[in-house]
């Protein structure tokens, strides 16, 4: 599947072939109701990932909890996201991501107004994030399934770069603002007291920020439904198979492709001792440390939402920097980022957290693109939804979990120690991934037609 760019030296209708894809692709009346609708969508979430942690943390203070709730999101989405992939190559993903859009609205708007009335309890928190946790096991495969039933496949690679730097801009802009409309806000009875744990503050900023995600949902239903999709890079349908049938060809069609099942197992072990702990371990490290707080917590993962677009933008002037091998790099950059995590719980002022994360972020949006087109390139046009479910499980599935078992394990240890031992086992799992995998040897090309 490697797209081909429309660049040709001498052009037979040079209106029909333009020289820069991009501009071509904000021409297109479909592609631009998508992007921007999706622009809207991915903003609004961002919303939600900086209040969800903060409203735990503010009813209960109790970290077991909030990796509780991350858990009931996680949990069914790891459960159902390969089910929510292969339902997508079976049928369109314009109608599963319009259901989702629908659901996920409803839920929001009812965690808004129980915010804002006062008559939210804990019981609700956990009932609306496991439904927001099955939706988003639809809505995943078939968002990033959409892109070659909208564009050309000579427009693909400029597509879904498009797509990235606008989710990463989400990620930049939406944890500031969220931060900002939160510790503006902070004030009201919103919130039921928990546990014995009153918690008054942040709690109109919190509903707010809940409201505009369900509005954003309202707004990107509406232009999904101006967007005429088109059978795209499809290949002709098979026999229809049951459902658990297609999940289970789709995983040994990975299995059996060696380097595809060493960068999948790679990236899921630093899942689960990885990312996980990051999950709980920032909004903490924001609550916990008087210097910072709700502001100084959206900073941050701003910070590396910017870093992540900066590094997809130098990605995108120098495709070809590699330290030997994609693999080689993708290891290089993790045992680096490592190092980084390791002074996060030392940090006393927001300016150290947001440079630490910005680097991060940096190295992290360099590899991404890249990582995204190899994907692509080296899986079938007809496993492409089961391919994107299993990378999203990956990182959208196990992290969370793995979060929620390391609001038990901060019981017993401190946030200064969970940085170290995170950063450390990044590294040394690059290193053990380095010596003892073929990670090493993995490279940008496509492999040849079997």
């Amino acid at each position: 599947m490697r797209p081909e760019m429309p660049h040709h030296p001498s052009p037979p209708h040079p209106k029909s072939a333009p020289q820069d894809p991009r501009a071509a692709l904000f021409k297109d009346p479909n592609f631009r109701w998508m992007t921007s609708g999706s622009f809207l969508s991915m903003l609004g979430d961002q919303f939600t990932l900086i209040a969800l942690p903060w409203l735990v943390l503010q009813m209960t203070g109790d970290t077991l909890v909030l990796g509780t709730v991350l858990a009931l999101i996680s949990v069914p989405r790891a459960l159902f996201i390969l089910i929510g992939g292969a339902l997508v190559d079976r049928h369109s993903p314009k109608q599963v991501l319009m259901i989702t859009k629908y659901i996920n609205l409803v839920l929001l708007a009812v965690l808004a107004g129980l915010v804002l009335a006062g008559t939210l309890t804990l019981w609700m928190v956990y009932a609306l994030s496991l439904g927001i946790g099955l939706a988003t096991a639809f809505s995943i495969p078939a968002g990033t399934a959409m892109m070659p039933h909208v564009v050309a496949r000579s427009q693909l690679q400029a597509a879904n770069g498009i797509s990235l730097g606008l989710r990463q801009l989400t990620m930049f802009l939406g944890p500031l603002l969220a931060g900002l409309l939160i510790a503006l806000f902070g004030a009201g009875d919103a919130v039921k007291e928990v546990a014995s744990a009153p918690a008054h503050a942040n709690a109109a900023g919190i509903g707010l920020a809940f409201a505009l995600d369900a509005l954003s949902f309202a707004v990107s239903a509406w232009t999904l439904s101006k967007v005429q999709t088109h059978a795209g890079n499809s290949t002709p349908a098979a026999a229809p198979q049951a459902v658990l049938a297609s999940v289970a060809q789709g995983l040994v069609h990975f299995w059996r492709d060696g380097e595809l099942r060493t960068c999948f197992l790679y990236w899921s072990a630093i899942a689960l001792f990885i990312m996980g702990p990051i999950h709980i371990a920032i909004p903490v490290l924001a609550s916990s440390t008087p210097a910072l707080g709700a502001a100084a917590f959206g900073t941050m993962v701003g910070a590396h939402g910017a870093g992540t677009l900066l590094g997809m933008v130098v990605s995108g002037m120098l495709p070809r920097l590699r330290f030997g091998s994609l693999g080689m790099t993708i290891l290089a950059f993790d045992a680096i980022i490592g190092v980084l995590f390791m002074p996060l719980g030392l940090i006393t002022a927001v300016w150290q957290g947001a440079t630490l994360m910005l680097v991060i972020g940096l190295l992290g949006g360099f590899m991404q693109v890249s990582v995204f087109t190899w994907i692509q390139q080296r899986v079938p046009p007809a496993l492409i939804g089961r391919a994107m479910s299993l990378f999203m499980f990956i990182f959208m599935g196990l992290a969370p979990i793995s979060a929620a078992v390391t609001g038990w394990v901060m019981k017993s240890i401190t946030l200064t120690q969970l940085f170290a031992a995170s950063g450390g086992t990044l590294v040394v799992l690059a290193a053990m991934a380095f010596v003892l995998t073929p990670m090493r040897r993995v490279t940008d090309a496509a492999p040849a037609t079997r």
